[in-house]
């Protein structure tokens, strides 16, 4: 095979995973244009079409369809190859994606990173934020971040992080006009900020737990943001109660610019992992990269 028509099948892989070439251009570094050039020529080279293009979508044809399942595991199987070569390079290098939520990659990966980045000089690290589940397989990232109980069993989990919890916060100005909640019910009848899933679509449902009875509570409200961030400036601003990590919330109440309130119903759960496939073969980039990241108490 020439060398030529390895790096087209890759331009084609990608195309055919991502059914958008603009997507696929993004993903290998390249113009659309460019891109879409290399697909003719290998059409043109082949005397077959392979793709069938719209002006909204890009879908394969059934010899696209054929093309794709055959070299499409082998070409991921070769790059798995070629990156654990590596190994044999004096110093870590490479590029590992990782899928986190914003909270984690604030609280947890930034200062983390500030060690990472100057021992690994080699290594370049792509971070997703998603606050939603996100498929890191179907998506092709070498590791997703997520609370230690949602973690799929068939992962491999690292803990990067220790137990920490939500609390209910709200403004004293907020709360000056109405009575605080003494109970998760009574959220339904105050005006309350929306976390919304970016990739499922959907509200997060507040989750409480007291004396073994765990219950979620789906609130009202005029905001809803993708972003926890957001959710916590909202409530500061006093647009309602909101439901945030208790660290990020922590220097404002401690000014007293907001108060909490069902603190008794807000227990610890799980830190965060660093989950990954488990037949994923481990460059020494991602090796370094998980050493780095994993948990250890007292640091």
């Amino acid at each position: 095979m020439a060398r030529d028509d390895l790096t087209d099948l890759k331009a084609f892989v990608a195309v055919a995973e991502e059914r958008s070439f603009t997507r696929a251009a993004a993903r290998m570094g390249v113009t659309a244009s460019a891109l879409s050039h290399t697909i003719r020529a290998l059409e043109e080279r082949l005397g077959i079409r392979l793709l069938a293009r719209t002006t909204r979508s890009v879908s394969t044809t059934e010899a696209g369809d054929r093309l794709f399942r055959a070299v499409g595991p082998h070409l991921e199987q070769i790059q798995g190859e070629i990156d654990a070569l590596s190994a044999f390079r004096d110093t870590p290098s490479g590029t590992l994606r990782i899928s986190t939520g914003d909270h984690a990659a604030e609280m947890v990966l930034r200062p983390k990173l500030a060690r990472f980045l100057p021992r690994f000089p080699d290594v370049q690290v792509e971070v997703s934020i998603d606050n939603g589940f996100v498929d890191i397989v179907g998506e092709r990232y070498d590791a997703g971040v997520r609370l230690g109980e949602s973690v799929s069993k068939d992962m491999i989990a690292v803990r990067i992080g220790p137990d920490w919890r939500f609390v209910v916060v709200g403004a004293p100005a907020y709360l000056a006009h109405r009575p605080a909640p003494g109970l998760p019910r009574e959220l339904t009848a105050h005006r309350c900020v929306n976390l919304r899933l970016s990739s499922a679509g959907a509200l997060y449902a507040w989750e409480f737990e007291k004396e073994g009875r765990a219950l979620e509570v789906r609130v009202t409200g005029q905001l809803a943001f993708d972003s926890i961030f957001a959710v916590l400036h909202a409530a500061v601003d006093g647009h309602g109660l909101a439901y945030v990590p208790e660290d990020i919330a922590r220097p404002f109440l401690a000014s007293g610019q907001l108060v909490s309130v069902l603190d008794d119903w807000c227990p610890s759960i799980q830190g965060y992992h660093l989950y990954y496939p488990n037949r994923r073969l481990a460059s020494p980039a991602f090796s370094a990269f998980v050493e780095t990241m994993r948990y250890r108490p007292g640091e």
